[in-house]
């Protein structure tokens, strides 16, 4: 994203890239690969109910290697098209290791090819995060990053980690019949989410065969068993064939020469201003790097932030609060600005609306009535302040939540917004006008 907008800015742009093919961790191990597994999930669970739809089965067998197989498929679609708008955009692709030795050159290793520039974007991104004695060595331990290529199924696994990356790898393993717990160090699945939001995953999840230990840590691990011993605080041993670290992630700084260069780091991150400036100038960094919010879609809007103001453009800064969340098991979970402890925590009095699926035409006709749609508006102003959403594909609307939030839209103005009907998206509208006690369908 960033080296388009610098080509559609008139710069001359090289992009250095480290691995074998271009797109990052999003495309390449992450975001999309997942989400792909996470369709195969859906449809197996969709035929495994069918009859719900009147429609007879035979025995159902699920090919969780060709699962595998259609995500890398799915995966060097995507790759050839990034190609080809580095092509189209006139950007040059240098394959290698950069180090920035000063603020206007690079070195490309293990070529050795020096490159001189005006402007220096970092975007190394970042690596998962492992547990004492649980380092990945492919066989039974592993992050996301291995388990996106893992082509057999354990028959148990324990994922340490309750946020979007273990809610994802749990919905797959336990759709595909894999007994699935979850251990969680925070109070609850999705920390980062509303607490309704959390509650309502756990129940679902719960329902569908998965064990949720929240605020629980391993202390001690020790091989044996079905493969592993895990124990917890409270005395519980938890025996287990894998074990998934999904507990976040490190930045990609040693190595870079950024030390070197003086950058500032601040807990592990690059340290930049709200322009995505580095202490140094005329270095730029970007994405997982600088840390939080951690998101592909985030990393996208911080690039056009970067090469705009270096371009010496004037660009609003990004405002973490409005940037969209989105996890992507089933129920689907889709968020926006403040949750309703966020809220109250800021000074605000809030008044709630919530509207549930098992009230919408749309969700009941699909056969998707789990979850709800949360919002939180300030009493005073009856202003949106954050929505929540938890169902079938939530995250579909979040384009009008976020352009509500962003807009400073009240609760009360969603009454002359006309959605169409039937479609999940009139939730949104029963959910602002239920804070104020005016929704229809409840």
């Amino acid at each position: 994203m960033a080296a388009i907008r610098a080509a559609q800015l008139g710069m001359a742009v090289t992009l250095v890239e480290e691995a074998e093919t271009l797109g990052g961790i999003c495309l390449n191990w992450g975001c999309i690969p997942s989400k792909a597994l996470l369709r195969n999930a859906e449809v197996l669970r969709l035929v495994q109910g069918s009859e719900a739809f009147g429609i007879t089965r035979g025995e159902v067998r699920a090919d969780f290697d060709a699962a595998i197989t259609r995500s890398r498929e799915v995966v060097a679609r995507l790759v050839q098209g990034v190609a080809f708008l580095m092509r189209k955009n006139g950007v040059e692709v240098v394959q290698g290791r950069a180090r920035v030795t000063s603020e206007q050159t690079l070195e490309i290793s293990p070529s050795g090819q020096r490159l001189a520039a005006s402007q220096i974007l970092l975007a190394m991104g970042a690596r998962p995060r492992s547990l004492p004695g649980l380092s990945p060595d492919g066989r039974s331990v592993f992050t996301y990053r291995e388990a996106l290529e893992l082509r057999r199924l354990p028959r148990s696994c324990v994922i340490v980690g309750g946020g979007a990356i273990g809610a994802e790898f749990a919905y797959v393993y336990a759709a595909y019949g894999v007994k699935v717990t979850i251990v969680e160090a925070l109070d609850r699945l999705l920390p980062q989410e509303d607490e309704d939001i959390s509650k309502e995953l756990t129940r679902h999840f719960q329902r569908q065969g998965i064990e949720v230990r929240a605020g629980a840590m391993i202390q001690r691990s020790e091989r044996g068993g079905e493969g592993w011993r895990l124990s917890l605080p409270s005395g519980e041993v938890l025996e287990t064939e894998m074990v998934l670290c999904a507990t976040g992630v490190q930045a990609n700084v040693e190595g870079q020469g950024l030390e070197e260069l003086g950058v500032g780091l601040e807990r592990g991150f690059v340290k930049v201003d709200d322009h995505m400036r580095t202490n140094v100038p005329g270095v730029f960094a970007i994405g997982d790097l600088v840390g939080p919010p951690l998101l592909a879609h985030a990393a996208s809007a911080e690039g056009v932030i970067a090469v705009e103001t270096a371009a010496g453009r004037e660009v609003a800064p990004l405002d973490p609060v409005q940037v969209p969340r989105c996890t992507y098991c089933l129920p689907q979970v889709a968020s926006t600005g403040l949750t309703e402890a966020q809220a109250k925590e800021r000074g605000h009095q809030v008044r709630v609306g919530k509207f549930p699926f098992s009230a919408s035409g749309k969700a009941i006709a699909m056969g998707e009535t789990a979850g709800f749609v949360k919002t939180v508006v300030d009493a005073a102003s009856g202003r949106l302040l954050g929505t929540h959403a938890i169902g079938a594909e939530v995250t579909e609307l979040l384009p009008e939540m976020v352009m509500a939030a962003w807009a400073g839209v009240r609760a009360d103005q969603f009454e002359a917004l006309v959605h169409a009907h039937p479609t999940l998206s009139e939730s949104l509208k029963e959910a602002a006008l239920a804070a104020d006690g005016l929704a229809i369908h409840i």
